[in-house]
């Protein structure tokens, strides 16, 4: 697609992002906009990418100048200045159970340098954000998985980002606490016009929720628009007069090469078992 022609209108631009482990190559050219204040959802089956992409993004990767940028700054050139831009909540559980939530929030606070005369009621505010301020003072053990996913959502608002990246931030979660992160990310985004940039195996999710949304497969975008927009270029089932469904284009687009996964091979699929295992 084409980069916004205002600079201050692209939250995060990539231009022929390339990531390669060893001999493997996880993301092979990657050109993608993603526009100030939108949800925007990459999608794609394990060992796409994606969350190669998300890390060189949030600097956790090194990229070569030029390549990334992040409301105009360049990942290579100005990393701590990115840094201070992003909330960042992975897809492996970051939250310490050894900790109450109220703790891991302000451990939070103090890492992304939020100043210490804003920190108690930063930390406050976050943790209100996100429905926790009655178990904000609970061991964080004590707490159900949505619960756990909503105390790193709180972790990542709490330096008050204009970027919140997410990686799979509902994988293992039932419908109702799923609902429940996406109300609190929704709410959030409105009252802030913050960017949202997500990954999710929930094409439902992507469907209700993303302005947009990108396709990646084997290191690249096959496909990018609305979900709209992406389901009006397919068919209706000709048995059922179904209209196509947003998981009906992830097959279209990426079911006849899901034989040869990039990059991240299977560790991409073991990682998100994982955590699964661990918010169930």
């Amino acid at each position: 697609m084409t980069a916004p022609s205002d600079p201050a209108a692209e939250a995060v631009g990539c231009t022929g992002l390339i990531y390669s482990f060893g001999d493997t190559r996880a993301v092979d050219g990657l050109d993608l906009s993603v526009r100030a204040g939108e949800v925007f959802g990459l999608l794609g089956p394990n060992g796409a990418g994606k969350t190669t992409a998300i890390r060189a993004i949030t600097t956790l990767l090194p990229v070569p100048a030029g390549m990334v940028r992040v409301f105009g700054q360049d990942v290579a050139r100005d990393r701590m200045a990115v840094r201070r831009l992003l909330g960042y909540v992975p897809q492996q559980l970051s939250a310490d159970s050894g900790l109450t939530g109220r703790e891991n929030v302000a451990l939070f606070a103090r890492v992304f340098d939020v100043p210490r005369a804003e920190r108690a009621e930063r930390v406050a505010q976050a943790l209100e954000a996100v429905d926790l301020a009655d178990a904000a003072d609970r061991m964080a053990s004590t707490y159900s998985g949505g619960m756990v996913r909503r105390l790193e959502l709180a972790q990542a608002l709490v330096s008050a980002p204009r970027l919140l990246i997410l990686d799979e931030p509902t994988i293992g979660l039932d419908p109702i606490a799923r609902t429940g992160v996406w109300d609190r990310i929704t709410e959030i985004r409105t009252a802030t016009g913050m960017t949202v940039l997500v990954t999710t195996h929930y094409m439902d999710e992507a469907d209700q929720y993303c302005d947009r949304v990108a396709l990646m497969h084997q290191g690249r975008i096959r496909a990018l628009g609305t979900p709209e927009e992406l389901k009006a270029q397919l068919p209706a089932d000709g048995g059922t007069g179904a209209p196509p469904t947003l998981e009906d284009v992830f097959r279209h687009f990426a079911g006849s090469r899901l034989d040869k996964p990039a990059g991240e091979d299977f560790r991409d699929v073991r990682r998100t078992r994982r955590t699964a295992s661990r918010v169930g």
